[in-house]
């Protein structure tokens, strides 16, 4: 079977057994971008924590980070590590968007996908991963994001080798699930979604249906992994994905 049927089967079985995830969890675009930038070499509860710090002090906004002394800043995500490399970037960012989109993200998201992709991979710490999750996640531009888990579940599944170069898989996912339909939220999800609580997940509505699909594609991906398809060892047992795997 060819590999990008192979992805198309995964999705298939992924959305139908657990349904949409309704990723990223942030409150804002901004704090899509900083969990971007903060979450890299590090968990993700440790991002969680470096960015309770900045919403307690009311600095996750552009002109929270543009204002904030960097020091400040600096001890206020130090609980991410790389603190002062991340402090930079951040502030990096916020030059980067004054200067080229007048400190606004929706002109910044107003680019398209692969000149805005170019842009961002071109600003000091920003690589593949985090540039696809700021695109995806924050503007809800079609592309799709590969990270640790997506390369654990595809080398096991033996769809592509570990060894594959992040565009080879990225582009390998984009062709198999473009045509894809979006994922439909059923009547309690639309309901929960209008009338959001308090810490409800940061969602881009208005997103391109190619968008919506690997959005969902790469969030099961990542509840595959931490459920059943663990870094140490694979627990297939009631894994969606256990039918699927190679002879």
């Amino acid at each position: 079977m060819a590999a990008t049927a192979t992805v198309r089967h995964h999705y298939d079985a992924l959305i139908e057994a657990w349904g949409p995830q309704d990723w990223w969890p942030a409150r804002s675009r901004l704090e899509v971008i900083a969990g971007a930038i903060l979450t890299q070499n590090t968990a993700w509860s440790n991002v969680e924590r470096a960015l309770r710090n900045l919403r307690r002090v009311g600095v996750l906004s552009v002109d929270g980070v543009r204002a904030m002394p960097r020091r400040k800043l600096e001890q206020l995500i130090r609980p991410a590590g790389y603190f002062r490399q991340k402090a930079r970037r951040l502030k990096n960012f916020v030059r980067y968007l004054d200067a080229h989109y007048r400190g606004s993200l929706t002109r910044m998201f107003a680019r398209p996908t692969e000149e805005l992709r170019a842009e961002l991979l071109a600003l000091n710490g920003v690589g593949p991963e985090t540039a696809d999750s700021i695109l995806l996640y924050a503007g809800g531009h079609p592309v799709f994001v590969v990270d640790a888990y997506t390369r654990r579940i595809f080398a096991r599944h033996s769809i592509l080798p570990a060894s594959a170069s992040y565009d080879e898989i990225r582009t390998m996912v984009e062709d198999a699930l473009r045509s894809a339909p979006p994922p439909v939220l059923s009547s309690n999800e639309i309901r929960e979604t209008r009338n959001p609580p308090r810490r409800h997940k940061y969602v881009v509505r208005r997103a391109p249906s190619a968008a919506q699909v690997y959005n969902e594609f790469h969030a099961l991906l990542v509840l595959a992994a931490k459920r059943h398809c663990l870094k140490a060892e694979a627990k297939c047992e009631g894994c969606p994905l256990q039918p699927l795997l190679p002879g």
